[in-house]
């Protein structure tokens, strides 16, 4: 008897189908039939990409004189190679770091005040049933972002003036008017407050945004654990949103050094240099008041150098620790 290495299938059972064979991938759509494509939307990136290009990209070849001698009128790129003379300059000078430590000092209080105030503010929004409420409450926070910052740093020197509104509610309470405007230890309140005023609201937009991803059986399961509202919000709101929260204070972490210009700019007076001259407005001052381009242009590559390094450092100790991070 004959046996037969191919087993029979039993009756009325049919054999199951041979795989097919595997499919060949496409082949990829080169870039140039893509343009053609869909050359609607490439048109889209066009402006924005002209914009970093010109004024981002291209001022780049300017730090070059950072390195050489430049004198208005002569060489777009300098006339003589002097190498780190200018860098050895503004180390070595003393009002260098005292703008430096300035510096330092604003943007740490902007990030310590400034980077949680619109977390809170958009958790205790998310807790508002009242839509008519929690509209009016938006719309007044979203306000100032709108306005420009001459407006807003005229509103700050007007209410804190000697003759302000502040001033008179002293004055009826029976303190002496303080010079706010004029008086060095009051810069720093000033400026973080009128960014606090000033950014707030907008900066709840994306908080807003990310809180409505969070899923709402989250949440069920949570109180069905017993947790009160202060748990739900430290163990599913706050996770929730943290990818959102990392991401924002890695930008500011990068900006960190680079305190508005304007707002110190519209607010700062000689009397308070001692604690609102700043490395932007330092830089203002040599360069264009003094013409002396070179110099200015070491302190801002300096500068951009120091916010590279927090940007890259606060990178990787995000991706390190949360597993979260720009790139």
């Amino acid at each position: 008897m004959s046996t037969s290495t191919k087993s029979a299938s039993p009756p009325g059972v049919q054999d199951p189908p041979a795989p097919a064979p595997p499919r060949k991938l496409s082949a990829r759509v080169s870039w140039r039939r893509a343009l053609r494509r869909d050359w609607q939307l490439y048109s889209l990136a066009v402006l924005p990409l002209l914009f970093f290009l010109v004024f981002r990209y291209l001022p780049m070849l300017g730090n070059v004189i950072a390195f050489r001698r430049f004198e208005p009128g002569g060489s777009m790129f300098g006339e003589q190679w002097v190498g780190l003379r200018y860098v050895e300059m503004f180390l070595s000078d003393p009002t260098f770091w005292q703008v430096f430590r300035n510096t330092l000092w604003l943007g740490g209080l902007t990030l310590v005040f400034c980077f949680p105030v619109p977390i809170v503010l958009a958790l205790l929004l998310n807790e508002v049933r009242r839509r008519a409420l929690k509209r009016f409450v938006q719309s007044v926070s979203y306000l100032p972002h709108f306005l420009s910052i001459v407006i807003v740093a005229g509103i700050t020197l007007q209410i804190l003036a000697t003759d302000g509104p502040v001033n008179h509610v002293l004055g009826l309470l029976g303190h002496d008017e303080i010079r706010f405007i004029q008086e060095p230890e009051w810069f720093r309140t000033i400026y973080v407050g009128s960014e606090i005023w000033q950014t707030a609201g907008w900066g709840t937009i994306l908080y807003l945004a990310a809180l409505t991803t969070i899923d709402e059986d989250l949440y069920e399961a949570a109180r069905i654990d017993g947790a009160g509202r202060w748990r739900q919000t430290w163990h599913v709101t706050l996770p929730g949103i943290r990818p959102t929260m990392i991401t924002l204070l890695i930008l500011n972490v990068g900006t960190f050094m680079a305190v508005g210009f304007e707002k110190v700019l519209l607010l700062y007076n000689p009397l308070t240099y001692q604690t609102s001259d700043v490395i932007s407005t330092y830089v203002y001052r040599t360069g264009v008041e003094s013409n002396s381009f070179s110099y200015a242009a070491a302190i801002g590559l300096f500068e951009a150098v120091i916010g590279l390094v927090l940007i890259t450092s606060a990178n990787q100790l995000s991706r390190r620790t949360v597993g979260t991070s720009l790139w």
